[in-house]
């Protein structure tokens, strides 16, 4: 029988409860278990792809081509479990599939109710998803939101059932609460005992708790806690503020022992834990020297999570290649114009040592990436374009090498007589948006004598798309006549995957997103090198 762990939270959100639920991933990995982890997102969407990124943030896509919540981002930068739809569980998911049932008479009349058709729905794909890979040992489920919502009763509801169906040896409740910390220095417990409270009310008790605190609890608040939330002094755990970055997590749990905890309460002999990989990681961390700036120019610069899965990418390129990288998110609407590009971009000894434009959809600040694109070009600044920034570099290089003007993107212009970005031909009659765009794995071929080429170090590719808009192939022979470098194509040669600028110390733009495949304990290939880039022009500067 597969182990469960169920993953809640309470108090308020924003806990980090999906860094608790890598990290405990990540410590069973390291004992030798394979390990799934599931997201239960309580939105009624029924997945993250038509939200605003200022809604929910980035949208993580997986190999088969699910639009998911970000926290499956985290689930792959901390473990290797496969990642696929079945990963990602949202009410909307279950609703509809249950209304489905229910006209196609599959109720055999009865009246349809949350318990049991719906809870029955979320346990069996729970179940589903665990029995997709034969090899899972522990299924790791997130529940999202925070005890009391209402929309997330009916997962807990789930979980109670599944506790209770599996037995506490096969299921446990880890409970990610809140310590805060009030005037005087003092750490106060009771929200975490109404957290609680509210757990068992809903029929759970939780097996072990994990305080989000300022710092790391004392043996008598711990005692405290374990008295009055009915658990052991031993299954009480502190995640308090680290000054490094998330990753050392896993490594501050299994200084608790919080693996050790989990393998006892499930019946599992202790085996020996191998963290190598974390604890290289971390000291590589701590022996960067120097500090590379690198401008994120894009639209959604207000909240930090719209770019989530590139900054930790950037942050992975910046421990393989031994320096610490310094984000500066550029807002690309005051460029549009194009008068304040020098000012903003050119910066004298301050400016960035590298530019990443990433993926985005519509019109507003697209003007400004083709400036930024621009000035990156001519004054030989690295530069790594994702998705839309591969766009823009094509557009930037037919308005100003090829002097086309009104070059555009259908996208953005319908009316140009250069639409040098256009729609994929089986986009074109596409009227629901929601998970029909080219997403997913697919391969791509590296030319030879190609930057792409030398990073993968390999010409075939596997990367994730998600993208509604290609490089125009009526315009392949005026581009790449003018020198501009058409680096990959899909195998068959239908679609071009990368272009690279000429006579430059980097300038490489991807229809694909790498950033999904990069992790802290091994960077991306081209995040690597493009941090390299940015490495070589911040010594020259010095």
């Amino acid at each position: 029988m597969n182990k469960y762990i169920f993953v809640s939270g309470g108090v308020c959100s924003s806990l980090g409860k999906g860094v608790a639920a890598s990290s405990i991933g990540a410590l069973l990995e390291g004992r030798g278990l394979n390990v799934r982890i599931i997201k239960c997102d309580p939105y009624i969407n029924v997945d993250a792809g038509t939200m605003s990124p200022y809604q929910h943030g980035e949208v993580y896509v997986t190999d088969d081509g699910a639009e998911t919540d970000l926290d499956l981002g985290n689930y792959a930068r901390f473990t290797r479990g496969v990642l696929s739809k079945a990963n990602s569980i949202t009410t909307g998911q279950v609703y509809d599939a249950v209304i489905r049932k229910e006209r196609e008479g599959r109720f055999l009349g009865r009246c349809v109710q949350v318990i049991p058709h719906i809870t029955d729905e979320i346990k069996s794909r729970i179940t589903a998803a665990a029995k997709e890979d034969p090899d899972t040992d522990v299924v790791i489920v997130e529940i999202g939101g925070t005890v009391g919502d209402i929309e997330s009763i009916p997962f807990l509801e789930a979980a109670r059932q599944m506790i209770h169906e599996c037995g506490r040896s096969n299921a446990l409740s880890v409970h990610l609460t809140l310590i805060p910390e009030v005037a005087g220095g003092e750490l106060k417990t009771k929200p975490t005992q109404h957290s609680v409270k509210a757990m068992q009310e809903m029929g759970i008790q939780p097996d072990i708790l994990i305080c989000r605190a300022p710092a790391m609890l004392d043996e008598a608040t711990r005692r405290k806690i374990a008295q009055f939330c009915n658990v052991e002094t031993e299954a009480v755990f502190t995640s308090y503020n680290i000054e490094t970055i998330i990753y050392e997590v896993p490594l501050v749990f299994s200084k608790q022992g919080l693996d050790l905890v989990i393998l006892k309460k499930m019946g599992v002999e202790s085996r020996h834990a191998d963290l190598d990989a974390w604890h290289s990681m971390m000291d590589r961390f701590r022996a960067q020297t120097g500090t590379v700036r690198i401008g994120i120019a894009g639209k959604y610069m207000e909240l930090h999570d719209a770019y989530k899965s590139v900054y930790e990418a950037l942050s992975h390129a910046g421990l393989a290649c031994g320096v610490k990288v310094e984000l500066t998110k550029i807002d690309t609407t005051p460029l549009e114009d194009g008068s304040r590009v020098k000012d903003i971009l050119g910066g004298g000894s301050g400016g960035p040592h590298g530019i990443l434009v990433p993926g985005g959809f519509g019109q507003r600040g697209i003007n400004g990436m083709v400036n930024t694109a621009r000035w990156a070009r001519e004054n030989k600044v690295p530069y790594f374009g994702i998705c839309l920034g591969m766009q823009v570099m094509v557009i930037d290089w037919a308005r100003h090498v090829l002097g086309w003007e009104d070059a555009d993107s259908t996208e953005f212009n319908q009316a140009t007589r250069h639409p040098v970005v256009s729609l994929l031909e089986e986009q074109e009659d596409v009227v629901n948006y929601g998970g029909t765009m080219r997403l997913g794995k697919s391969e791509s071929a590296a030319e030879p004598g190609t930057r792409i080429l030398a990073a993968y170090g390999v010409p075939r590719i596997f990367e994730r798309h998600r993208h509604r808009y290609e490089f125009s192939n009526v315009y392949r022979g005026e581009m790449s006549g003018a020198g501009l470098k058409l680096a990959a194509f899909t195998p068959d040669g239908a679609l071009v995957e990368c272009v690279e600028w000429p006579d430059h110390p980097w300038g490489v733009g991807v229809q694909f997103h790498p950033e999904f495949k990069s992790r802290p304990t091994e960077a991306h290939p081209l995040f690597r090198d493009f941090v390299a880039a940015a490495k070589e022009r911040a010594l020259a500067e010095t």
